[in-house]
């Protein structure tokens, strides 16, 4: 809105020239980020207040670690703000022609709606069970269907869309010869199962919400490298150069990411240990959701099984408890995710977190190796 606003301002008046600056992707992302972390940043003890004045507080689970009975009453819902602060953000600064935008706003939205339900029940019923598990799953399951299915039945991403990328191996050496069909339920896959595993790892104080600042830093990368037109000496884009697609017109969701970690560097200010405000639900599967699309729209979704690491690990951790506990009646780990596992071993929340945003840290590097390593 804001960038359409300067562009027109730009043709109007000769001597704001200046500001074609703002026609470079590169340009935009700053001021997403900026525009994001500060709208986050100052509106959070305001909207903290108001969580606390109307007694929205987090229910906790009765068979938790004992330590988090302390956090019992702790504002939650704070997603909602970062919600707000990265849709705000994205509109003002992306090219809202672009069907890109549209797409990861609707999953993103779509899934903070269902987030925000389930949040809700659970304040109202003073439990730590809101919406039942395959309601919430269905409900996010026809959102991504639905995105997907617009985004691989147009042809949003051109040529590449029935095409998948390797790590380790040079995109345009792999095309795999699937039905339409089959991409849309990887991609609906993608994005639900990256959704549902930031949900399982916001357990902790700021655990969850720094390894999505990371990787959305890491997606900002790849997506401007995908879609940008600059080229090197020898006469190929950046991203022919690096051996991934090159998809015109990327450059707008590395703006949404830019948003992404700009809104959850704000957040991560009160939700530090001890934590001033909780996630909840509306955060982390609105936010795991909008880091999933942007991994589809960019061809990276194994790249995603690398830098998102810790989400990964984090939703195993559930599936092989659970699945270990009904066959054999008894666990692997003391409990999951497997944050909690750490913690009944004894080690502070405080440790298990910080080890855990370094670990995060050094799958990102890897990660962003695996485009030059091809």
């Amino acid at each position: 809105m804001l960038f359409h606003l300067l562009l027109y301002l730009m043709t109007k008046a000769s001597w704001l020239s200046g500001l074609n600056l703002f026609r470079y992707t590169s340009t935009r992302i700053i001021a997403a980020t900026l525009t994001s972390l500060i709208i986050s940043f100052l509106l959070s003890p305001w909207f903290i207040r108001r969580l606390q004045e109307q007694q929205v507080g987090q229910p906790i689970r009765e068979d938790g670690p004992e330590t988090h009975q302390v956090k019992a009453g702790t504002p939650t819902m704070g997603g909602s703000l970062i919600l707000f602060s990265l849709v705000l953000s994205t509109v003002l600064w992306c090219d809202l022609t672009s069907g890109y935008v549209w797409m990861l706003l609707s999953v993103t939205v779509g899934f903070g709606v269902v987030g925000f339900v389930d949040d809700s029940l659970k304040v109202s019923k003073r439990s730590s069970e809101g919406l039942s598990g395959k309601l919430k799953m269905a409900a996010l399951t026809a959102i991504a269907f639905g995105a997907m299915a617009y985004t691989f039945h147009t042809d949003l991403m051109g040529p590449h869309k029935l095409e998948v990328a390797f790590p380790f191996v040079d995109f345009y050496a792999v095309a795999m010869a699937l039905p339409l069909w089959a991409y849309v339920a990887f991609g609906t896959l993608v994005v639900v199962g990256t959704s549902n595993a930031v949900n399982l790892t916001d357990g902790l104080d700021g655990l969850a919400i720094v390894p999505v600042i990371i990787n959305a830093f890491v997606f900002m990368v790849i997506a401007y490298i995908s879609g940008s037109m600059l080229l090197t000496q020898d006469g190929q884009t950046l991203a022919q150069y690096l051996g991934v697609p090159f998809i015109p017109g990327t450059g707008e969701t590395a703006i949404f990411c830019g948003a992404v970690a700009g809104a959850g560097v704000g957040f991560l200010w009160y939700n530090t240990y001890p934590a001033s405000v909780f996630m909840g639900d509306v955060g982390s599967l609105s936010l795991g959701g909008g880091l999933g699309a942007v991994a589809v729209m960019t061809k990276s979704e194994f790249v995603l099984l690398v830098t998102g690491g810790i989400f990964v690990v984090e939703a195993v951790s559930v599936i092989l408890q659970v699945a270990y506990f009904k066959a054999t009646g008894r666990r692997i780990f003391l409990m999951a995710p497997i944050h909690h596992h750490f913690e009944k071993k004894g080690w502070a929340e405080p440790k298990v977190i910080v080890r855990f945003w370094i670990i995060s840290f050094m799958l990102a590097l890897i990660g962003l190796a695996l485009l030059k390593v091809r």
